[in-house]
């Protein structure tokens, strides 16, 4: 068994396939198909059940993932921390997060990271649940993952620090008719129109709380990323995580503290195993991590 083998392994995994993994690899699908079954051979089991052009993993295939991407991170952390010790001043860091996080504190942390580390570059994966973002750590598909949680964030196998915990806002366009209350009281939200995530998610709580008191969802919308141009046009409100205030701000809209107890628990997990010097780094970095008031003072 070799480094290339897994590889491959993980491709077709990743990739939904011995086609688009090839393609993926820039290899013929003969090599790849070739490589895989010497694996297998080597093994002993089946990795993958083939079902015409398909491929379905078998139970042992389910069982290699983790310890193949295990290998993989940790000959690239080998690899990593020897050009470090031979001067090497690049590398890449791999964190996945989820939508909010992704705006604040990922902004800050980058910020202050790439100023530091000018020659490294911060790769950033999404993922919409703490469960996901867990996950893709614990398997070593990402080092580092940020994560928005109602509670403090709790995820054993991997290490957790606390970065911060944020309000949430009420944001509107810059002629939309807000209350003049600050912060708003959700029974202060009667008949206001509302565009909301789906079901399921905190910020859709606390909307759903604003609904009870007479407010109406006109538009209802998976990416979080689609919620501030919506705003914009005067579609209606939102409810968004304080760190969404300066860039709705920024953009034109108005953003109020919403009177409401909820918070997002905001962390920065990390393997447990080795990490490339290049993701020390950003966790060094991290430790510093000033929170902020994201309505405008420092905390």
């Amino acid at each position: 068994m070799d480094a290339r083998q897994l590889e491959y392994f993980l491709a077709i995994v990743d990739h939904g396939g011995f086609g688009r993994a090839a393609e993926k690899l820039h290899i013929a699908q003969p090599s790849l198909s070739q490589a895989l079954a010497g694996l297998e051979r080597e093994l002993g089991v089946r990795l993958f059940h083939r079902i015409g052009r398909g491929a379905v993993l078998s139970d042992a295939g389910k069982e290699l993932i983790g310890p193949a991407r295990q290998v993989l991170r940790d000959l690239r952390t080998a690899k990593s921390t020897m050009d470090s010790l031979k001067g090497v001043q690049r590398g890449h860091v791999e964190l996945v997060t989820m939508p909010s996080p992704g705006i604040e504190p990922l902004g800050t942390l980058t910020r202050l990271f790439t100023r530091r580390h000018p020659g490294v570059v911060v790769g950033a994966d999404a993922a919409f649940t703490p469960d996901e973002v867990v996950q893709k750590v614990r398997e070593g598909a990402c080092e580092l993952g940020l994560v928005g949680a109602p509670g403090e964030v709790q995820a054993p196998g991997v290490e957790v620090l606390p970065l911060e915990s944020q309000s949430f806002v009420l944001v509107g366009a810059d002629d939309a008719d807000l209350p003049d209350e600050d912060p708003v009281s959700t029974t202060a939200l009667a008949g206001a129109r509302l565009i909301a995530s789906p079901p399921g998610s905190q910020m859709r709580r606390i909307v759903d709380e604003v609904v009870d008191a007479g407010a109406e969802v006109v538009a209802e919308v998976a990416h979080r990323t689609s919620i501030l141009p919506l705003v914009l046009q005067g579609v209606g409100l939102a409810v968004l995580p304080a760190a969404w205030a300066p860039l709705a701000r920024r953009s034109g809209a108005r953003a109020v503290l919403l009177d409401s107890p909820a918070r997002l628990h905001v962390a920065l997990i990390s393997r447990s195993a080795p990490l490339t010097p290049a993701a020390r780094a950003f966790l060094a970095v991290a430790r510093s991590y000033a929170p902020l008031d994201h309505l405008g003072q420092e905390a």
